[in-house]
């Protein structure tokens, strides 16, 4: 039987970087697209948030999940299944219910960094390649569902005063509330608080050797250490040329990044919403 890895991050928080580092390693293999957010909500695909209580990873949900999982282990001939979702900060006590033997690599990032990059995915124009490597993915059942929803997003940032899509990364709850009374950064910003607050209180109630702690900045910063510290909590024995190989394209250079696309004042707002938070991660 393989063994399970989960990385949880809020969105633009080094999650892709972790889980490509973890998948150029022989036997460490993941799903051919971004996310599989759809599989995690197949079962409760008109729940209105990402805020799935645990309650809800049914015994058909932990069949039909843990069979995914089984999937990508055969199709690959994997041993380590690394998954990355980042919706899935909002429901770890569901994630650990629908999938009760994984592990957990816990990253996060200064939030107002991830505001300044998130911003520009709320954004993005139509990525044709990028869609339909997500829809391989999607159950046949939900197809029709989420169809509806993607083009009502696309319809609807064409009239946007911001520019944006109706919905872009983890839903929360009351999201129609929070869009109608922040501007874009701020539902950002409010989205990172949410993703990092709910992911350390349930693991806070989780047996510690389950999970690991990773600070975006320490691991671009110092990628051979910290990838050796994950590799260990892993119980992935790989050689230290390899290692270092792997993060010799790490890089530290958006560091900041987010916050310089921000201006002063802006980034003062922001920290008067969120300064709770990113003071508690030593970001303020």
């Amino acid at each position: 039987m393989s063994s399970k890895c989960i990385i949880i991050g809020a969105p633009r928080s080094g999650t892709n970087m972790l889980r490509d580092v973890l998948c150029s390693f022989e036997g460490v293999s993941t799903w051919p697209c971004d996310e599989i957010n759809y599989m995690w909500r197949h079962g409760n695909v008109r729940y209105p948030s990402d805020e799935l209580p645990a309650e809800r990873a049914t015994p058909a949900v932990q069949a039909y999940m843990q069979k995914q999982f089984a999937w990508v282990a055969q199709r690959y001939q994997a041993h380590t299944v690394v998954e990355k979702t980042c919706a899935n900060s909002l429901r770890v006590p569901f994630v650990a219910r629908a999938v009760p033997d994984a592990r957990y690599v816990f990253i996060h990032r200064d939030g107002i960094d991830t505001t300044g990059s998130a911003k520009l995915r709320w954004q993005a124009e139509l990525d044709i390649p990028y869609l339909m490597q997500k829809v391989r993915f999607v159950p046949l059942t939900d197809l029709p569902y989420y169809g509806a929803r993607y083009l009502w997003s696309r319809i609807y940032r064409l009239f946007s005063s911001e520019k944006r899509l109706a919905f872009w990364g983890p839903v929360l709850e009351e999201m129609p509330d929070i869009l109608e009374q922040h501007s874009l950064n701020e539902v950002c910003a409010l989205q990172w608080q949410r993703c990092v607050e709910k992911a350390e209180a349930a693991f806070a109630d989780m047996a510690p050797e389950r999970v690991i702690r990773v600070c975006y900045e320490d691991f671009v910063r110092e990628p051979e250490e910290q990838l050796k510290r994950l590799l260990a909590f892993l119980e992935l024995d790989v050689p230290e040329e390899m290692v270092c190989r792997t993060v010799a394209t790490v890089s530290s250079n958006s560091i900041g990044k987010g916050r310089k696309s921000l201006d002063e004042n802006e980034v003062k707002r922001l920290e008067s919403l969120i300064g709770e938070t990113l003071a508690r991660y030593g970001y303020k």
